[in-house]
C-alpha cells in the first residue's frame, strides 16, 4: 500500500480522537466551566453538527481546490478548531471551538476516500478506503483512552492541545506524502450537485443513516446497558470502550478485501449480521463474558458496513465523488444523532435499558430493506440497458446481461 494512506490515517486517528473523546471528558468540563454534565453533553452534538453542515459546505467550496491541497487545508482547519477548544475562554468559546473542529470532518474523508480509491489499482480501492479508516478505528483503542486519561491527570485542554499537534503531525505527513494527483476528473460544483442526487446514491445515503443508525442506537448508551444489566463496575467501562473499537479494527480489516470482490453482498452481509448479532446481545447481555464478546461483534460488524457504502456511492457517483462521499459522512453523524435519540425515547417509554438493541434491530433491518431494494433498481436498470445495447448491435442478441458496476 502507498505511504500516502498512512498520511490519511494518521489524519482519520486525529479526527476519531477529537470527535469521541469529548464523552470521557464531559464530568472535567462540566466542573471546569461551572455548568452540569448534560449541558455539556452539547459538546458533542455541537460536534456532530459541524460535520453535518461542513461535509456539503466545504466540499462544495472546494470542488475546484487540488485534492492535495485540500486535505492539508481541512487538516489546519480541524487544527484550529481543536487549539480553539483549547484555549476557550467559556463554554460558548468552547461550543463554537467544537463546531470548527467538525466542520472539516466529512469533507475531508469524503476527499481523503476520493484519493485513496485513486492511489492503487482497480481491485484494490476498497482496501485502500478502509486503511484510511483505520486511524478512526485506532482512534477509539488508543486515542480516545489516552486523550481520557490525559484530561483527567493534566485538564481537559491538555487532550485538545495534543489533538492540536496530531493535527500538525497530519499536515507534515499529508504534505510529504500524498501525491499531487491531476485535476482531469475533477468537476465542478454543479456536476457534484447533480451526482448528490442520483437515486442510487441517495438510497445509499438511507441506507446509512438506518443501517448505522442501529449501531449508534446500542453504542450511545452502551456504559449504562454494561452497568445497569450486564452488571459491570464503572471502571470498567474503558475496557468495554476498548473492546468496541477493536471490534471496529477488525471489522475494517475484514470489509476492504470483502467489498473489492463483493460489494453488495458484503453490504447486505454485514447490515443482516448486524441485526442477528443486536439481538443476541439483547438476550445474553446479563451474561458478562457473553456481554462483553457481543461489544466487539458489534464494533466489526457496524464498521464493515463503512467500507462498502463509501464505496457503492462514490461508484454511483463515479463522475463527481467527492461531495457524494462527504455527504456519507453527513448520513453517518444524521444516523449517531438519530440512533441515539431512539434509543433514548425507548428507555424514557419505559421498556428498560435493553430495549436500545430492539431498536438497533429494526433500523438494522431497515437500512438492509432500503439496500436490497437499491440493488434490485440497479440491476434492473443495467439490464434494461444491456438488452437495449443488444437489440442495436449484431451479434449481440445472445450476448449475457452485463453486471452492475456496484457490485
Amino acid at each position: 500500500m502507498p505511504l500516502a494512506l498512512l498520511a490519511l490515517a494518521i489524519s482519520a486517528f486525529g479526527i476519531g480522537t477529537t470527535e469521541f473523546v469529548m464523552m470521557g471528558l464531559l464530568p472535567n468540563v462540566a466542573d471546569d466551566m461551572g455548568t452540569s454534565v448534560p449541558t455539556a453533553g452539547y459538546l458533542v452534538s455541537a460536534y456532530a453538527i459541524g460535520v453535518v453542515i461542513g461535509a456539503p459546505l466545504l466540499t462544495a467550496v472546494g470542488a475546484r481546490v487540488p485534492r492535495k491541497r485540500m486535505l492539508v487545508l481541512l487538516m489546519g482547519l480541524f487544527t484550529v478548531g481543536n487549539l480553539a477548544s483549547a484555549l476557550a475562554p467559556g463554554y460558548g468559546a468552547l461550543l463554537a471551538g467544537r463546531v470548527l473542529a467538525g466542520l472539516p470532518h466529512g469533507a475531508f474523508f469524503g476527499v481523503g476516500a476520493v484519493v485513496a480509491a485513486r492511489l492503487v489499482t482497480e481491485d484494490r480501492r476498497a482496501r485502500a478506503v478502509a486503511t484510511m479508516f483505520l486511524g478512526l478505528t485506532v482512534a477509539n483503542i488508543v486515542g480516545v483512552p489516552a486523550g481520557t486519561a490525559i484530561g483527567q491527570a493534566l485538564g481537559w485542554r491538555a487532550t485538545f492541545l495534543v489533538v492540536s499537534a496530531i493535527g500538525l503531525l497530519a499536515m507534515v505527513s499529508l504534505a510529504a506524502l500524498v501525491p499531487h494527483l491531476s485535476l482531469e476528473h475533477q468537476r465542478g460544483v454543479g456536476h457534484e450537485v447533480r451526482a448528490l442526487g442520483h437515486r442510487q446514491v441517495v438510497l445509499g445515503l438511507l441506507t446509512a443513516v438506518f443501517g448505522f443508525g442501529g449501531v449508534f442506537a446500542v453504542y450511545s448508551y452502551l456504559a449504562s446497558i454494561m452497568t445497569e444489566v450486564t452488571g459491570l463496575a464503572d471502571s470498567s467501562m474503558t475496557i468495554v470502550l476498548a473492546l468496541f473499537g477493536i471490534g471496529m479494527t477488525l471489522g475494517a480489516l475484514v470489509a476492504g478485501p470483502l467489498t473489492d470482490r463483493a460489494l453488495r453482498p458484503t453490504l447486505y452481509g454485514g447490515l443482516g449480521a448486524l441485526a442477528a448479532a443486536m439481538l443476541a446481545f439483547h438476550a445474553v447481555v446479563d451474561i458478562k463474558w457473553a456481554a462483553m464478546t457481543m461489544v466487539v461483534v458489534l464494533g466489526g460488524l457496524g464498521f464493515m458496513t463503512t467500507t462498502p457504502l463509501q464505496m457503492l456511492i462514490m461508484q454511483n457517483a463515479r463522475h463527481a465523488p467527492t461531495l457524494a462521499s462527504a455527504g456519507n459522512q453527513s448520513a453517518f453523524n444524521l444516523a449517531n444523532a438519530g440512533g441515539a435519540w431512539l434509543g433514548g425515547v425507548a428507555i424514557a417509554a419505559g421498556w428498560g435499558w435493553r430495549s436500545p438493541m430492539l431498536v438497533g434491530v429494526v433500523l438494522a433491518l431497515a437500512g438492509l430493506g432500503i439496500a436490497v431494494l437499491a440493488g434490485a433498481l440497479d440491476r434492473g436498470t443495467t439490464v434494461s440497458r444491456s438488452r437495449i445495447v443488444a437489440r442495436g448491435v449484431p451479434g449481440l442478441r445472445r450476448a449475457r446481461p452485463v453486471e452492475s458496476v456496484s457490485g
